[in-house]
């Protein structure tokens, strides 16, 4: 028998009739009439080449065949209606799963401390991996299915085919290290692109701050370049050199050192940071909790600072 040929309907009125035993209750149970019903149970019939039911007194009993064949089609039915025709769900208390975010060195400390605190109550069992990568390796692992989630400033991911969610609004500040007297509490242009700068460009890209100062035709004298935000840690101190950060950058780095901010010669330009995800994964159940957490998590108002996980904890 070539199952192509096989109207999956019919198995769920011969398992109505294996349990009810009468045409007239099958009908009801399946929402049919009593002549569809019998429409239905002589093509049944002519499938199996038997006759499957017959009346016996007040009763349709099965023939040996249809003994035979009802435990399987039972599990077919009840399997089509359990695992298929549900629709698709989520449970975190009891997921063991992992997740894998991208989002740069400073996402990991900004956006994960929160996250961790929610998935201690809400799913345990659930782990993260979170990575970094280039802005056109980010786009091929979401579409690939090899990331679930980019967090932060990928303005690549703007485009067809990707979703994204506004978290926050950020923009830059100027920091060094408080023992930094030789730079003044407020800068000039000329001061401000004469000092020594160390610059932070992740996977070595250039970011909304170079081309703002590049259409503005200026230039700074950077004397240092890195990939990673955080190397600015043990960098800064006891250095003259100033670095020109994310806001965020400028709240973990004075949380772990000792600096002081310089007022800007110039009004920085804002980070618009978002969630996005691949259109593929936008009814996914497990992707919707997830961007949901991080949304609830790291969602900020207007000029909202980043908040400190550690002293909340």
């Amino acid at each position: 028998m070539d199952i192509r040929s096989v109207d999956l309907n019919l198995l769920v009125l011969f398992d109505a009739m294996a349990r009810l035993r009468s045409v007239s209750r099958a009908a009801e149970a399946i929402g049919l009439s009593q002549p569809a019903t019998s429409a239905a149970l002589s093509r049944l019939r002519a499938v199996f080449d038997d006759a499957l039911f017959i009346r016996a007194g007040a009763q349709m009993e099965p023939t040996p065949r249809a003994q035979a064949l009802a435990p399987a089609v039972q599990r077919v039915v009840q399997a089509i209606q359990s695992e298929i025709l549900q629709p698709a769900g989520f449970d975190p208390a009891g997921a063991e799963r992992s997740f894998t975010l991208l989002t740069p060195d400073i996402g990991e400390v900004a956006f994960l401390p929160g996250v961790l605190r929610r998935l201690r109550q809400e799913a345990p069992q659930v782990r993260l991996r979170a990575l970094s990568m280039p802005r056109t390796a980010a786009a091929q692992a979401l579409e690939a299915g090899e990331a679930d989630l980019a967090v932060g400033f990928f303005p690549d991911l703007q485009k067809a085919g990707y979703f994204r969610q506004a978290l926050f609004r950020t923009s830059y500040t100027c920091i060094a290290c408080a023992r930094n007297t030789g730079a003044p509490a407020r800068m000039t242009a000329k001061q401000y692109l004469a000092a020594r700068h160390i610059v932070v460009r992740p996977d070595g890209r250039e970011h909304m701050l170079d081309r703002f100062l590049e259409d503005k035709g200026w230039h700074r004298h950077v004397t240092l370049e890195l990939s990673h935000f955080l190397s600015l840690l043990s960098l800064l101190p006891g250095s003259d050199l100033l670095a020109t950060v994310p806001d965020d950058i400028a709240t973990v780095v004075g949380r772990q050192i000792a600096i002081r901010t310089i007022e800007l010669p110039f009004k920085p330009p804002q980070l618009q940071v978002q969630q996005y995800w691949h259109r593929r994964m936008q009814n996914d159940a497990s992707n919707r909790w997830l961007r949901g957490l991080f949304y609830d998590v790291n969602r900020r108002d207007a000029d909202a600072r980043l908040p400190d996980w550690q002293a909340a904890a």
